[in-house]
């Protein structure tokens, strides 16, 4: 194992994205939705598998509690943190469904959904993209560089510039944080 390989690497996909002017403009473009959500009085929800449903708890938890500074908590929740419901469901209607069935009883229209899935192709994450689109929420794609189911279900897409989960899942939870402090500071800066 070659530790600065990798290192590099990572630092190598971060130049990338910081050189990507319609990723950079995306970004923009889902922090003011997520902004006319909460101003509206919607919500995120959150879903992914493995170190996906990691990342997707984990920048719940930034909204929901707090990111840089103290503030009102935000409605935002990832989708599989109750394991009662996940086991039952997949048991009962397979794991196809466990978050389409969450979102269809939690997403109104106007809420965002934030969807991560490394390969684009999971497909509990495709069925929850298209409850979301059914229910007329904005939907939001984190995946890797391969052309991938999710892509048509996405109002945004946030396609990182590699097909190594780990990379990608280290750029997805960079562009999260970006995400949650403009959510921030639009809402709660003085």
């Amino acid at each position: 194992m070659d530790i600065r390989s990798i290192l590099w690497q990572s630092a190598r996909l971060k130049q990338q994205l910081c050189d990507d002017e319609n990723l950079v403009a995306s970004i923009a473009r889902v922090i003011e939705a997520a902004v006319q959500c909460y101003r509206q009085g919607g919500k995120t929800l959150f879903c992914g598998n493995g170190g996906s449903a990691a990342d997707a708890q984990h920048l719940a938890a930034e909204l929901s509690g707090r990111f840089y500074f103290d503030r009102p908590p935000l409605d935002a929740e990832a989708l599989h943190v109750n394991t009662s419901y996940l086991t039952a469901v997949a048991n009962d209607y397979g794991y196809d469904e466990v978050f389409a069935r969450l979102v269809q009883a939690k997403g109104r229209r106007g809420d965002l959904l934030f969807a991560f899935s490394t390969s684009g192709s999971s497909p509990n994450i495709v069925r929850a993209l298209q409850e979301a689109r059914q229910a007329g929420m904005i939907t939001v794609g984190f995946t890797g560089s391969r052309p991938c189911a999710m892509e048509a279900l996405c109002d945004h897409i946030f396609r990182m510039p590699s097909d190594l989960t780990p990379r990608v899942q280290e750029m997805h939870i960079l562009v999260g944080h970006i995400i949650c402090q403009g959510i921030e500071e639009a809402l709660y800066s003085s």
